[in-house]
């Protein structure tokens, strides 16, 4: 039920409608293979037997932010893709309470694909950009340091994206889990009660999309739009597919795109992650007003509709309808996601309703203070 960037850490054209299809091969470069019949997804495994010169160089930036428990793992991840091509690692470290910045300087002393710049503001947007400035890339590749690429990735997303002609190609957020409570946050997000209709939680056809996780962008085509949006704190994603897609750039998801994501472990740390989801939704749709999609509307109204029947419930018990419905909606559908699995099944109802709430919360009280 939420809208969730990448990286929203949660993230729609202008119009608010998907491309298309004719916006695809007509306006983001139509192959010969296309008119003979192939599909992009045929192209792709066509061009991944390309000589290694044809490949174009592809810069991966990651912004990282007290992740020294897990920049190691996500920088190691990217490295031992098989990309045929020139491949480097940007990583923009920003002032952290703990070992980060030691961490990124040790990768990059064991191995000069990886570089590090400084990110004074402290924020996703900047660092993505400050990493951007410097980068030698023809493509860009944004990885989160709390997110793992799974095994051919970096080489079937190039391979889409020249197919495609798109100007960003992305795939599916794989939450996963190691303790009860973060594999029932992986579980919750990863379905559709809990996340509505955005196809790269839980996979789909591949195709034109209104946003994908995290993202492999033409650079011509990121530069020409202005890049990350640095005054979004979060959301900073989908906004910027949104200026692609009103550029007349295409945004194509590809299912095979696998990242694995470390969910939060707890459900104040969960609550506080959605709730900035739900008030920089409300700064980006401000921005964007015609790009508003329905799953962005449910959780404020379940949260107004819960809270109403519970307050009218001192006048009628009818009142309770509604909030009882979302109870066992809730029951419902932790009993499906859950599985068999009892430690998923107990925590499942308090990690739904969190996510839920917390995102209506945030969105109904709005911008913070000073947003855009």
């Amino acid at each position: 039920m939420t809208d969730v960037p990448a990286t929203d850490a949660s993230p729609s054209s202008g119009s608010g409608a998907e491309p298309s299809a004719s916006a695809t091969p007509a306006t983001a470069g139509a192959t010969a293979g296309e008119t003979a019949g192939e599909t992009p997804a045929d192209e792709a495994a066509a061009a991944g037997t390309m000589a290694a010169g044809d490949w174009p160089p592809l810069s991966v930036v990651m912004p990282a932010r007290n992740e020294a428990d897990h920049l190691d793992d996500a920088v190691r991840a990217v490295l031992a893709q098989d990309y045929p091509g020139t491949l480097e690692v940007v990583v923009a470290v920003a002032p952290s309470d703990d070992d980060t910045a030691a961490v990124a300087a040790r990768l990059a002393t064991a191995d000069g694909r990886v570089r590090v710049v400084d990110n004074p503001a402290g924020t996703a947007p900047s660092g993505l950009n400050r990493a951007i400035e410097v980068a030698d890339g023809a493509v860009i590749a944004r990885v989160d340091a709390h997110a793992e690429l799974t095994a051919g990735y970096l080489r079937t997303a190039v391979a889409t994206l020249r197919a495609t002609g798109a100007g960003n190609v992305g795939g599916v957020q794989r939450a996963v889990g190691r303790g009860p409570m973060q594999r029932a946050v992986a579980a919750a997000m990863s379905s559709r009660f809990g996340t509505g209709d955005a196809r790269f939680h839980y996979g789909g056809e591949p195709g034109p999309t209104d946003t994908v996780y995290l993202g492999v962008f033409d650079r011509a085509a990121l530069d020409a739009v202005g890049r990350f949006d640095e005054r979004l704190v979060r959301n900073q994603d989908y906004e910027l597919n949104i200026r692609l897609r009103d550029a007349g750039h295409v945004v194509w998801f590809d299912p095979e795109l696998q990242v694995v994501y470390r969910p939060r472990t707890s459900l104040k740390a969960l609550a506080s992650q959605y709730g900035q989801y739900g008030r920089w939704k409300r700064v980006v749709l401000r921005q964007h007003p015609g790009s508003v999609k329905w799953r962005q509307l449910v959780p404020p109204a379940a949260l107004v509709a819960n809270v109403a029947g519970l307050v009218g419930a001192a006048v009628t018990p009818w009142a309770l309808v509604v909030p009882g419905t979302y109870v066992a909606g809730v029951i419902g559908a932790s009993v499906l996601v859950a599985k068999g699995e009892p430690a998923l099944l107990v925590r499942l109802p308090g990690v739904f309703v969190t996510m839920h709430m917390s995102w209506g919360a945030g969105f109904l009280a709005g911008p913070p203070r000073g947003a855009v």
